[in-house]
């Protein structure tokens, strides 16, 4: 198995990405990893109440894990024609999309979540929408603005954005030491290292809002330069964390 992770990982082919104007955006909000949990993300955007001037990042992880990968598609496809929405890859929709045609990565892809999400699709990759496909297809690799980097893992500080490596931007999680700055002098805004205790990981130079939502966990959202920041549970209910910071 581990061979077969360093080979998938080798394996991961660039995909275009990325770097696009913010057009005339009020706000500029992150969303973490969704991993099939529709509730939750149908109630952080109750929250958020996105407008056409509002810019929305997600930071990949769409599928798997939770129950309802397919809701969760659905409501990001709708989300395009409420808001500017930027939405990166993560290794899972990787996954999904070379399961497509190779039975090794099929099977490793089910081990991985990928049940969970046919599951919602009625238990078959053919029953999955080609509108869907067309959406994972069209994910980027990262995004940046005047102030801020977003990748879906990992990066390497010292190397441009349409430079990072594959093997970083989608599967290499955090480690216990922080990050050196990114060369661009901007903050980078990461998803895919779960944070069990559902709080967001602020380091010097790094924020991670990937809150554990599939888990126990929370999905958040943040505006990247107020840090406003809005959490709600796996049932779409508002996050009230406990006072010893454990889920």
């Amino acid at each position: 198995m581990v061979q077969f992770l360093r080979w998938l990982k080798r394996k991961t082919s660039q995909t275009t990405a990325e770097s696009t104007p913010v057009a005339n955006a009020e706000r500029i909000i992150a969303i973490g990893d969704i991993h099939g949990c529709a509730a939750a993300l149908e109630g952080l955007l109750k929250m958020i109440e996105p407008t056409p001037r509002d810019l929305i990042v997600t930071l990949g992880d769409y599928v798997d894990r939770g129950p309802q990968s397919r809701q969760v598609i659905d409501r990001l496809i709708q989300l395009q024609g409420e808001c500017q929405l930027i939405p990166l890859l993560g290794n899972h929709e990787y996954m999904l999309l070379e399961a497509l045609s190779q039975q090794v990565l099929f099977n490793f892809w089910m081990q991985c979540g990928g049940k969970q999400t046919l599951d919602s699709y009625g238990g078959s990759i053919d029953q999955i929408p080609a509108a869907h496909l067309d959406f994972i297809r069209g994910c980027r690799r990262y995004f940046e603005t005047e102030n801020h980097l977003f990748f879906h893992a990992n990066f390497a500080p010292e190397l441009a954005p349409d430079k990072q490596p594959d093997q970083l931007l989608l599967w290499e999680h955090l480690g216990e030491s922080q990050l050196e700055p990114h060369q661009s002098g901007k903050r980078v805004i990461l998803g895919h290292t779960p944070q069990l205790n559902g709080s967001v990981l602020h380091q010097e130079h790094v924020t991670c809002l990937d809150t554990y939502c599939f888990g126990d966990g929370c999905l958040t959202a943040m505006e990247v330069q107020s840090l406003e920041t809005w959490q709600v549970t796996k049932e779409g209910i508002r996050w009230l964390p406990k006072t010893t910071g454990e889920c």
